[in-house]
């Protein structure tokens, strides 16, 4: 729990009804629309060269290095894409399908609970983000759906559990005193099995696999890249020394 800072079990009197027991602690949420553009801020700063390009096979990425030679290493970041790229074709990769609304409303508190009575597919979650943000409510599990369109009804539902999870999103009024920014569909990219960090060797070039993270791509972002960075590592020095 050292993680946790201020860790504890809430006492029956906190709890709705409903629950029959849960935990609070003090923790980090990002605003990822900061975040990202930091994170690439931070790869120009150190010489990175980012393109984009459609490939049909993990070994063509080795052909589009910028500085016009083949690459040494490859890292394969693909998500649901390592579903059909040739050369990987993961069979075990599947769409996790999340709903959210965005709102401008702000509880200054993160709550989640752990099911809903609205099936084993759907969640109750609600984030703040960080520097104004807003905060985001969910949302939806639902394995195997490839589904991108908004469905409205799910939508409702996400904003009536949040607004009765944590009332004082809208200062215990109901749904319609939500101020929406906008909703989302997102698909995760779940892996049985579980996350694939690790190297082999395709068409002759050390490809290292880091995808297949569902729904906590950044929690595990910083574990997950230093195995791979180590795994990398491992693959260039075992290049012939000339």
């Amino acid at each position: 729990m050292s993680t946790l800072r201020l860790f504890r079990q809430l006492s029956k009197e906190e709890l709705k009804p409903e629950f029959d027991n849960g935990n609070a602690f003090t923790s980090v949420c990002i605003n990822t629309a900061i975040y990202l553009p930091w994170l690439v801020s931070q790869c120009l700063q150190r010489g990175v060269t980012f393109k984009r390009a459609n490939l049909k096979h993990i070994s063509e990425a080795s052909k589009i290095d910028h500085s016009g030679q083949k690459a040494h290493v490859i890292v394969n970041c693909t998500g649901l894409s390592a579903l059909k790229l040739g050369g990987v074709e993961d069979k075990n990769m599947m769409p996790i399908r999340g709903q959210t609304v965005l709102v401008r409303n702000e509880a200054n508190v993160m709550c989640s609970s752990s099911g809903t009575d609205d099936g084993e597919e759907e969640i109750c979650y609600l984030m703040q983000r960080a520097a104004g943000g807003g905060t985001l409510l969910g949302g939806s599990y639902q394995r195997g759906n490839w589904d991108s369109q908004l469905d409205p009804n799910l939508a409702v539902r996400i904003m009536k559990r949040c607004v009765e999870l944590c009332p004082a999103l809208t200062g215990g009024k109901g749904i319609e005193h939500l101020d929406i920014v906008r909703q989302g569909v997102g698909l995760r990219p779940y892996r049985n099995g579980g996350t694939r960090i690790e190297k082999e060797k395709i068409d002759g070039v050390w490809t290292v696999h880091n995808y297949g993270h569902g729904g906590f791509g950044y929690q595990s972002s910083y574990g997950c890249s230093q195995k791979a960075a180590r795994l990398v590592h491992e693959a260039l020095e075992s290049r012939p020394k000339l």
